[in-house]
C-alpha cells in the first residue's frame, strides 16, 4: 500500500503557563453537569448531542464550546441525570495528570510509560489510539486513566501498509518516526466507576 498524500497535522504551540489537569474537583468521578456549571459558569457549559465514531452520536457536555484552546468535552455514565463522570478531553495546551500533552512524540510518551507500547494503525475511525497495558500509563493514577490518540504529522510517499488500518503497531516501529507521529488528542476516563455501582 502506498499513500501519496497525507493531510497535514497542525501542532498547537504549548502555552508557557499551560495547566496541568487533575482528577479531582469538577473533574472527579462523582462530578455532574451542575458542578461544572458551578465551576465554569452557566454561559460556558453546554450539553447536547455530539458526533461519535462511525456516524454515531452521543450525549456530552462541553465546557468553553466556542474556544478551541480551552474546550473540554465531558461524558457521563448516567446520561439521564448528567452525573458520574465517564471521561473528559484535555485541551491542546494542557497536560494530563500523567504528564502527557498534545504534540508529544512517540519516544517522549514511551519515556513517560517507562517502556514501549502499541497503538492502532492510522486512517480509520479508531486509528492511532494507544494501548499502554503493562506500562506506567496503563495503571490508574489519581483514580483515572489516560487515553492517547496519535497521528502522523508529515506527508509521506512510501509504503505505509505496516501502520495503516485495523492493525496493532508497536511504538518501536521505524515508520512512526518517518511519519513524525505525535499525540493528536487525549482524554481522561474513569472506566470502572459506573460498573462499581452494580
Amino acid at each position: 500500500m502506498r499513500l501519496l498524500l497525507l493531510p497535514a497535522f497542525v501542532l498547537v504551540a504549548t502555552p508557557a503557563l499551560a495547566a496541568e489537569l487533575t482528577c479531582d474537583g469538577p473533574f472527579a468521578p462523582d462530578s455532574s453537569e451542575a458542578k461544572l456549571v458551578e465551576a465554569f459558569g452557566r454561559e460556558n457549559v453546554v450539553t447536547g448531542e455530539l458526533p461519535g465514531p462511525e456516524g454515531s452520536t452521543m450525549l456530552a457536555t462541553t465546557i468553553f464550546p466556542d474556544d478551541e484552546s480551552r474546550k473540554i468535552e465531558v461524558g457521563w455514565w448516567d446520561e439521564e441525570n448528567l452525573t458520574d463522570l465517564a471521561y473528559f478531553t484535555v485541551p491542546p495546551g494542557d497536560t494530563s495528570p500523567q504528564g502527557v500533552r498534545t504534540g508529544m512524540t512517540v519516544k517522549e510518551v514511551e519515556a513517560l510509560n517507562e517502556g514501549p507500547f502499541e497503538m492502532q494503525g492510522f486512517w480509520w475511525d479508531y486509528g492511532g489510539y494507544a494501548n499502554f497495558s503493562g506500562g506506567r500509563l496503563g495503571a490508574p493514577e489519581e483514580g483515572c486513566l489516560v487515553s492517547v490518540r496519535f497521528a502522523p504529522t508529515v506527508e509521506f510517499s512510501g509504503d505505509v501498509e505496516a501502520v495503516a488500518g485495523d492493525v496493532l503497531v508497536p511504538s518501536t516501529e521505524p515508520l512512526l518516526e518517518q511519519l513524525d507521529v505525535r499525540v493528536e488528542s487525549l482524554s481522561i476516563s474513569y472506566p470502572d466507576f459506573g460498573a462499581s455501582e452494580d
